[in-house]
Order: structure tokens, then C-alpha cells, then sequence
């Protein structure tokens, strides 16, 4: 399932943070396709006890230093072409940085780069912009010893900055116990509002959203996912209202460290700076009058990865996040392009000469074209159904600028591309009421497309549809024998007349 051409590439990247060292290695083609295809990570605590005079201690230097020599390794095992290593805000204030970089040399072969604070925000604001349909808003991205802070407008960076508001740092400042004192998080408040109080753009504006990356951010959506018995198992895209950030920072601030530790979604080497940082999470929320926050799955490593990926764009942004995220998975997953694109065609032309019937419009319109291009794509785990594998992938393999109600309508169009009425798979949490309605209707026309289209020879060429009272005529032009396209299309009818309430016929007109 991996392309194998010559011009695929690998490329390891590996983000040593304050709290967390992790390695991802993408394989990929440039402006074309990418996959993740190994991730490790390993909680280093490289800020623990750093005190006043900020120097790494000799513990956890230890640690990153077995860390690295093993990410390193695994590289070589993969054989990637190349490995990006950076260092985020421990290394970054640290008193003993150069030694401890040369330390990194000497024991892993790694020459690391350490960001400045704008720097991380920068590629945290590529991996949201490049994964995310975001135009307008804030990005943060917490890790162990700072916070990123940026502004976006026109999916264009207009400001950053990097505040000393990590939740290692956080933590090991003003809790003193397990369980925080009322004074602790009062103190706590006074201080994160003192310093948010610094960043002057940082305050409300209308239409704007409020985007939260890293791993603290994740294991609060996944505590919230597990309250919400929430049916999908995806973060990327997640969006959690501020009442239940609220309810869920103060339900943590009274438990105890072992409690925290026995939480669905709380991972446990979170468990000791998970208050620190969801009380961060609510006082940003409220700075900023955001309502809701959006969760970014990517962020600085996937930023570092675009640089690569969209060589010699400047800046490395993707002009269509949707489509290039279509292509992609379509791509990886060795989609029959020549018939995708004609199924894409013919539904489209149908949808657009039948809208006096369903009365739908562009987003819609997107919705079945994607569904087209990735109605098959279940074939690359197996032909027996592969409608419901393609449902699959398209929930679970990545499909970036959609949200999950979308996702979820694209994977049901696919899902029901072939056979059968509709139904909502268990997803229906994630749907509106009329959505069902509209899969049927749309999955109606994506499955004559793809019976006209049954041999990929791409006999039928145009379709025209004419509405005669309680009656659809498709006349469809082809050039060779359509004979079996036109008997199996007619037979795949019945989704139409009961999603439309019409008759339909199918003719053939001929070249």
C-alpha cells in the first residue's frame, strides 16, 4: 500500500520537548503524496527540577540521551534519507545548552537544532494550516516549559510568540502537594493572567476559533471523548465547548494525582501536570472568548514535515488543504484514477442537472466529488466489501480539512456506493437530522455513476437528465457497447426512487 517510486523519500523527525521526546518518519513524494509509517515517543522530563539558575539535570540528560541514541538507531533501521532534530524551550533556556548539545553529538551522531520560541510557534502554525480548515484564529501549543501563542488571519501568520507557561513548569511552581489548594490555583490564575496580560493582540474578536495542540490538549479531548461516549476514535478536528473544559478542569484540580492516573483518556505519565496545564487550556479560552476549541492532532513535527513536503512553496502551504487531502488518500491507497475521475463526472453532471429535485449545493457538491475519487479505495484491503472498508479508511487513514460530521458523510456516500439502503453505521451522534436523507441522495446518483462505469472503460461518456413529472430520464451517450453498463445501472435504481420518491430510467442514445 506504500508507493514505492523513485522519487519517494523518508524523512525522520524527532521533537525533543520539555516533557515529551518523540520521532515520527514520514515516507513520501514531493507535492504529492505522504504517510506516516512509524511513531515513537518516551516521556523524558527534560525540564524536571531545572530550578532558577535553569541548568538540565544530570537524571533526565541521561534520559534524553537513551532516547535519542534510540530514535537515531531506529532510523538507520528504516533507512531514512534523512533526520531532522530539533529541541524545543528546556534546551532552548537552558544554562548548560552547549554541552548538552555536544553530549547529543557525541553519543547519538544527531546534530539538533534548538528553536527559538517564534520559530516554534511558526512551524506548530504549518502543521494547523496544512491539516486544519482554519483561516482566522488563535493557535497555541503547550508543551513541558512553554506555551506557543499565535494569530492567524487569511490562514497567514500575523503574530507569535512563546510564553514560559509550560505545564512541567507550571506545575513544579506552584503545587506543592498531589491535590492543588484553593491558594495554589488562585496563584496559579494570578500569574497566567499577569502574563497573558503582556500579549495584546491576545484578546476576543469576533468569528474567530481557537485551535489547541499538543499532548495535553489531546489527553483532555480524550477524557472528554470517553464522558461523551463520543462514536468516533479520532482527535484530529475534535471540538470540546468551554462548560465542559471548565467542568473538566475543575473536576481534576480535586483529585488526587492516583485518581488522575485511573482516568479514561488521562495518559498516566500526564497525570502530575494535567492540572496545570487544562487550567492553562480554560484561562485561554477565556481570554480569548472563544466558545469552543478546536483540537489539531499536528503541529510542530508535522510543520517541520510541510517545510519538506511543499519544497520551493513559500511559504510551504497547501492552497487546497481538502483536495490535496483527497488526492492523497487516494493515492496511498492505489485508486483506479481514470474510472474514479469519471464516476466523479458523470455524478456530478447529475447532480448539477437534477438540483431542481434535491436542492443542494456546493458543499454537497464537494462532499459526493470526494466521496467519487475515494469510493474505492476499500479495494486495497480487499474487493468483498470494500464499500465498507473504504468507510473505514475514510474515518480512520486521515483526511485532512474536513470535520467529523463531514467525514462521516463522506465515508457513508462510499459506504453505500454499491448496494443497500441507507443506515448511519452508529455514527448518527455525529449527524444533523436531515443527513441521512441527504447520503441517500447522493449516494443515489454516486451509485448509477459507478454502474455506468462498471468495466473502467469509461464506455458512457456524458449523461442528461430530464425531469418529466414523477419521472427521471438519464440519456446516456457512450462510444462502444453500453449494453451491460445500461442493464446494471437500471438495476441499481432502487436507492433513487426511494430517496427521491421518482421513477428512473436509464437509456442509451447511442455516439
Amino acid at each position: 500500500l506504500i508507493l514505492t517510486s523513485d522519487s519517494m523519500q523518508q524523512l525522520g523527525i524527532i521533537d525533543l520537548g520539555s516533557n515529551t521526546a518523540r520521532m515520527v518518519v514520514m515516507q513520501y513524494q514531493p507535492h504529492h503524496s505522504f504517510k506516516l509509517v512509524d511513531e515513537v515517543q518516551e516521556n523524558v522530563r527534560l525540564a524536571h527540577a531545572v530550578g532558577d539558575d535553569n541548568t538540565l539535570q544530570p537524571e533526565p540528560i541521561e534520559i534524553a540521551l537513551e532516547t535519542l541514541h534510540m530514535f537515531a538507531s531506529l532510523g538507520k533501521a528504516l533507512n531514512v534519507d534523512q533526520i531532522v532534530a530539533v529541541a524545543t524551550s528546556a534546551v532552548r533556556d537552558a544554562a548548560n545548552q552547549a554541552e548538552f548539545l555536544t553530549r547529543v553529538r557525541d553519543v547519538t551522531g544527531l546534530d539538533m537544532r534548538v528553536l527559538s520560541g517564534e520559530e516554534e510557534a511558526y512551524y506548530g502554525y504549518l502543521g494547523v494550516i496544512n491539516s486544519l480548515d482554519f483561516s482566522n484564529g488563535f493557535v497555541f501549543d503547550i508543551g513541558g516549559g512553554s506555551v506557543e501563542l499565535s494569530l492567524v488571519r487569511g490562514r497567514g501568520l500575523v503574530h507569535s510568540t512563546s510564553l514560559p507557561l509550560g505545564t512541567v513548569r507550571l506545575t513544579e511552581r506552584f503545587f506543592n502537594g498531589d491535590t492543588p489548594t484553593k491558594a495554589e490555583l488562585k496563584k496559579l490564575q494570578k500569574y497566567l493572567d499577569g502574563v497573558l496580560n503582556d500579549v495584546a493582540w491576545f484578546a476576543p474578536q469576533p468569528t474567530m476559533h481557537l485551535v489547541g495542540v499538543g499532548g495535553t490538549v489531546r489527553n483532555l479531548a480524550k477524557m472528554d471523548q470517553a464522558m461523551q461516549n463520543y462514536p468516533l476514535d479520532k482527535l484530529h478536528g475534535y471540538e470540546i465547548p468551554y462548560e465542559r473544559v471548565d467542568m473538566i478542569a475543575t473536576r481534576l484540580a480535586k483529585m488526587s494525582r492516583s485518581q488522575r492516573e485511573n482516568l479514561t483518556g488521562l495518559n498516566r505519565d500526564r497525570a502530575d501536570v494535567i492540572v496545570a496545564g487544562v487550567w492553562l487550556i480554560r484561562v485561554l479560552m477565556q481570554r480569548s472568548g472563544a466558545s469552543c476549541l478546536r483540537v489539531s492532532g499536528q503541529g510542530l513535527r508535522d510543520g517541520l514535515f510541510y517545510e519538506h513536503f511543499l519544497a520551493g512553496s513559500q511559504p510551504p502551504i497547501t492552497p487546497n488543504l481538502r483536495q490535496l487531502s483527497v488526492q492523497n488518500l487516494a493515492h496511498l491507497y492505489n485508486y483506479h484514477a481514470i474510472h474514479a475521475q469519471k464516476v466523479c463526472d458523470l455524478s456530478l453532471t447529475m447532480f448539477d442537472q437534477l438540483h431542481a429535485l434535491h436542492g443542494y449545493g456546493a458543499w454537497e457538491r464537494e462532499l459526493l466529488a470526494s466521496a467519487a475519487i475515494l469510493h474505492d479505495i476499500g479495494v486495497s484491503i480487499n474487493y468483498y466489501d470494500h464499500h465498507k472498508h473504504s468507510l473505514y479508511l475514510i474515518l480512520n487513514a486521515g483526511l485532512n480539512g474536513f470535520n467529523h460530521r463531514e467525514l462521516v458523510l463522506i465515508g457513508l456516500l462510499t459506504r453505500f456506493h454499491r448496494k443497500g439502503n441507507v443506515i448511519d453505521e452508529g455514527l448518527g451522534a455525529l449527524l444533523q437530522s436531515d443527513d441521512l436523507d441527504r447520503v441517500a441522495k447522493l449516494a443515489a446518483l454516486l451509485r448509477i455513476a459507478e454502474y455506468l462505469e462498471r468495466a473502467k472503460s469509461q464506455v458512457i461518456q456524458t449523461v442528461s437528465c430530464r425531469i418529466e413529472k414523477q419521472r427521471v430520464i438519464i440519456e446516456a451517450t457512450s462510444v462502444g457497447d453500453a449494453t451491460v453498463e445500461i442493464w446494471d445501472a437500471n438495476r441499481r435504481t432502487s436507492l433513487f426512487r426511494k430517496a427521491y420518491g421518482m421513477e428512473i430510467e436509464i437509456v442509451e442514445l447511442g455516439s
